[in-house]
């Protein structure tokens, strides 16, 4: 399947109202499945991931297939440690590329039963019951993954001595495991984090009824569009801005690439494009690496250089991310050049120049969203167009709604 991404021409304007956080909903439905009497969780992500952990959350088979979620992975890693009985814990052929040694290691040094069913270090598991508590405090390597963190720090207060993890390395996406501790708290569990050193006591998780914010990370795309229009007029229903999700970084730098954001008291967000834009970002995205790919794009197709660097959790997401970037780039005649250091600079005369390039996805939804904003200067083919139904399955739909005209092959 392949779709043809053009706009009508005019100005774009709509009103779009996107699910909540997939971030947050996937850690609200672990705390609240750890609470003594679990409660609705409502305005849930509506994404495949977030979709994913829930039917497994409520699944009776002893055979848990998380797909392409990686983040439902890890934390089903971590939930089923602490279950009675004997799972298998299984993804799809790419997640099955994705290294969970870490983790498991992790948790089979506090007294988890975790074996690999095909090659160490990575999906399948059998993950048996735990029985005893072995160890209280535990070293992780904190350079690899914060979704490991999150998965042992959730898990923690059910343990019948509490955790204490000590972080070796530079920690990588930080808002990320705050997020997960500012959650934890929501849900009635307090913890302590200082300098490398994470405490978290024995402690019980309240019952409560939790609403999720919408999700900064599906509005990047519409941030993009409004970013590549010359008259733009996009209002987003039911933001927050109070610090729980990475992604809401991007309010802080839109001008940059172009876009005037307002975000009022009613959580009503308003964008709209700007002539005005800088003519060269350096930034750092360690701590947001979802944005990476969506402003690469909008500097490539405005003619802005870009430094950047922070970027080594993208190659081991849904596909190496860094990669896919230099490839579909190159479509348009942009080069992303990479140093020693690992350091990104967009090299490019002018702006992209699109003539319809055919773009590829590599079953990564990001990529997908990324790219087709691209469709409103002039039409380009995404394959695969599916896939973003990880995160945001009603992205076609909502690009409609602002008048993108989708030509569908099979």
């Amino acid at each position: 399947m392949t779709v043809r991404v053009s706009h009508k021409g005019g100005p774009i304007k709509g009103h779009i109202h996107i699910s909540g956080s997939k971030s947050i909903s996937n850690r609200a439905l672990i705390l609240n499945a750890l609470s003594s009497a679990p409660q609705e969780v409502s305005n849930l992500s509506d994404s495949d991931d977030t979709q994913t952990l829930r039917r497994l959350l409520h699944q009776s088979d002893r055979i848990y297939d998380a797909h392409h979620a990686g983040t439902t992975f890890r934390f089903m890693t971590a939930y089923l440690a602490l279950q009675s009985g004997e799972q298998i814990l299984t993804g799809s052929e790419r997640m099955q590329q994705r290294p969970i040694g870490p983790l498991v290691e992790a948790l089979n040094e506090i007294g988890a039963d975790i074996t690999y069913q095909k090659v160490v270090g990575y999906p399948p598991l059998k993950i048996g019951a735990f029985s005893l508590q072995k160890q209280k405090e535990i070293t992780v390597q904190a350079d690899i993954s914060s979704q490991f963190l999150s998965a042992l720090c959730m898990i923690a207060p059910s343990m019948p001595e509490g955790l204490i993890i000590n972080l070796a390395g530079a920690l990588v996406s930080e808002p990320y495991l705050l997020l997960t501790l500012q959650m934890m708290e929501i849900f009635g569990v307090l913890s302590s984090y200082e300098g490398d050193r994470i405490v978290i006591q024995p402690q019980t998780y309240k019952s409560i009824a939790y609403t999720v914010e919408s999700d900064w990370s599906s509005a990047s795309y519409l941030f993009a569009i409004s970013a590549l229009s010359k008259d733009s007029e996009i209002i987003l229903s039911h933001f927050s801005n109070e610090g729980l999700q990475a992604d809401a970084k991007i309010m802080e730098f839109c001008h940059q690439f172009g876009v005037e954001a307002t975000l009022g008291n009613d959580k009503t967000l308003r964008l709209k494009s700007s002539d005005h834009y800088a003519s060269s970002i350096d930034h750092n995205f360690i701590t947001h690496p979802d944005l990476t790919q969506t402003i690469a794009v909008i500097c490539a197709a405005k003619g802005i250089s870009i430094n950047y660097s922070g970027l080594k959790t993208l190659y081991i997401k849904e596909t190496d991310r860094v990669e896919a970037l230099k490839t579909e780039l190159n479509k348009v005649g942009v080069l992303l050049a990479e140093s020693e250091d690992k350091v990104f600079e967009l090299e490019q005369k002018g702006k992209a120049h699109i003539e319809q390039p055919t773009f590829d996805t590599y079953q990564d939804h990001r990529m997908a969203m990324c790219l087709a904003p691209l469709g409103g200067i002039a039409p380009v083919i995404i394959n695969d167009p599916g896939v973003v139904s990880k995160s945001y399955p009603n992205y076609w739909k909502d690009l409609e709604k602002l008048g993108f005209i989708l030509d569908w092959v099979s």
